[in-house]
């Protein structure tokens, strides 16, 4: 009776290293760099002062990733949806909060008023399919910036 038990045992255990291996190296090769979320300066709405407060988004992949689709968003549910763009490896995206012409390095929200708290928020990546890619979060004291 004990053979099938240490059978059962020894499957109980490769399953769990199985299904636990590919959590083990969960971290996404796409994810977040600096996070402005104070705008320097007095908050005055402006298209410049909205632009002051951005997400940097870091491929730490060795190819090009396509992030066509994928969102940003805050804890408040604001959301950002990526347009056709592709981030090359080892590059990184600025996305500003107000409007502007997207490139590559830039692109842009077009909200008018602000999207991250100042007093404390939550940055959440997300790829197509809806994964949770990478998160950030800062609280209510701080520089203004956070460097997840």
């Amino acid at each position: 009776m004990r053979l099938p038990y240490v059978a059962t045992a020894a499957s109980a255990v490769a399953l769990v290293l199985a299904v636990g291996a590919p959590n083990a190296d969960a971290s996404s090769a796409v994810r977040f760099g600096k996070i402005q979320y104070n705008s320097p300066g007095s908050d005055t709405g402006s298209n410049s002062s909205l632009n002051a407060e951005y997400v940097t988004v870091t491929n730490h992949a060795a190819t090009k990733r396509k992030l066509t689709g994928w969102t940003l968003r805050d804890a408040s549910h604001h959301v950002f949806h990526f347009p056709t763009f592709s981030l090359a490896s080892g590059a990184s995206v600025r996305v500003h909060t107000g409007k502007g012409s997207n490139g590559a390095h830039d692109v842009y929200w077009g909200s008018g008023y602000y999207i991250w708290n100042n007093t404390g928020d939550k940055a959440i990546l997300r790829n197509t399919a809806g994964t949770t890619l990478d998160t950030c979060s800062w609280g209510s004291s701080g520089p203004g910036y956070v460097s997840c």
